[in-house]
């Protein structure tokens, strides 16, 4: 059996790849900012430093796999903290546990979006991003809404994956990243009820071409196989799970 870490593995998804992960009998780890075997805020660098080291002290052998999937939605506020917790959080975790999951020949995956694409690789938030300074990143937020900060913090997640892959398969770790769509979870109800954005995603979702949203099992199903020796030579991937909703907005493009 295997040992996994998870942050944001209280509610939702997450919650739900942990649950599955603990029933086919693996050790799971997981951190969250109020519950979990380690309580951290990723927003802040300290508190990525305390979830970086507790995982490294419950896992001293290595890890089969790492999920960063703490994740805030489009309405939290400040925009700063989507920066901070979808994407800086993410990637510094991952870098930080490179070697145990080397250790293991063991997989990081990735929680991106199907909103994703909605923002171009150029825009300077994702720029920021890419570049490392999580100040300057924030900047660029002063004047932006809810959506870019969200779909841009994924964007520049999917970005950073991509262009790691060689190094991290060269010392034997695989990353890949599996892209929602709409989930049902306490996140997603939250956008749903804001006055600003709820209208628009309610009708998003009905024009989700498998229908309605997602349970967070569909996603977890599909992190759990990604997880597996069965997909031992994806990496490098995006996994859609979204209803068939990026294909029918980038139907030219995959």
């Amino acid at each position: 059996m295997g040992m996994y870490a998870i942050t944001g593995g209280a509610t939702g998804i997450g919650a739900e790849l942990k649950r599955q992960l603990l029933e086919a009998g693996h050790q799971v780890i997981w951190a969250d900012i109020r519950d979990g075997d380690i309580v951290a805020d990723l927003g802040t660098a300290e508190g990525r430093q305390v979830a970086i080291d507790g995982i490294r002290e419950r896992a001293p052998q290595g890890l089969d796999g790492f999920i960063p999937c703490a994740g805030l939605p489009p309405v939290a506020r400040p925009l700063s903290v989507i920066a901070g917790v979808n994407y800086f959080a993410a990637v510094e975790t991952v870098a930080a546990l490179r070697d145990l999951l080397a250790m293991k020949r063991g997989t990081a995956l990735l929680v991106a979006s199907n909103s994703a694409p909605m923002i171009t690789s150029d825009d300077p938030y994702v720029q920021a991003c890419l570049s490392g300074d999580e100040a300057a990143a924030c900047a660029q937020l002063e004047n932006r809404d809810g959506h870019s900060a969200y779909a841009g913090s994924k964007r520049a997640l999917v970005l950073w994956m991509r262009r790691n892959v060689v190094a991290y398969a060269a010392a034997g770790v695989r990353l890949n990243a599996v892209a929602p769509g709409i989930t049902q979870t306490p996140l997603t109800e939250q956008v749903m009820a804001d006055p600003e954005l709820g209208e628009a995603m309610k009708q998003f979702a009905g024009m989700v071409p498998w229908g309605g949203t997602a349970k967070p099992a569909d996603i977890a199903n599909v992190m759990r196989f990604m997880l597996s020796k069965e997909s031992n030579f994806v990496c490098g991937s995006v996994f859609f799970v979204d209803g068939g909703s990026d294909a029918m907005l980038r139907s030219d493009d995959f």
